[in-house]
């Protein structure tokens, strides 16, 4: 996830100085940067329902995050090239599907 999140900063920095594309640089950086912290909290998890708890909080961010990147690429606000915002959307995805699974078995095996 810190990966992600430093590639996410990088490809903010190659979009231009349009309100929304600030707007939404500051709500994607916040999100994807958030999810790593939340992940990082689930490892002092106090519980199985806490742990589920964080792990749900990491999730939001994540398709938070998912939903920003879909706009900016809609909006045509990327100018960065495509193989690159389609990688970093990629590993996105990659990234709410193992965490969104991760929810799953954890509330399966309670």
């Amino acid at each position: 996830m810190l990966d992600f999140a430093a590639a996410i900063i990088k490809l903010m920095g190659k979009l231009d100085n349009s309100y929304a594309s600030q707007h939404i640089a500051k709500q994607l950086i916040r999100s994807a940067t958030s999810m790593g912290a939340n992940y990082g909290e689930t490892c002092n998890a106090e519980s199985r329902s806490d742990f589920i708890h964080k792990m749900q909080l990491v999730l939001k961010e994540s398709q938070e995050s998912l939903y920003w990147l879909k706009l900016l690429n809609k909006a045509n606000l990327v100018l960065s090239p495509p193989d690159e915002f389609d990688r970093i959307q990629k590993e996105g995805d990659e990234i709410n599907r193992i965490v969104a699974k991760s929810v799953i078995t954890a509330k399966q095996a309670k």
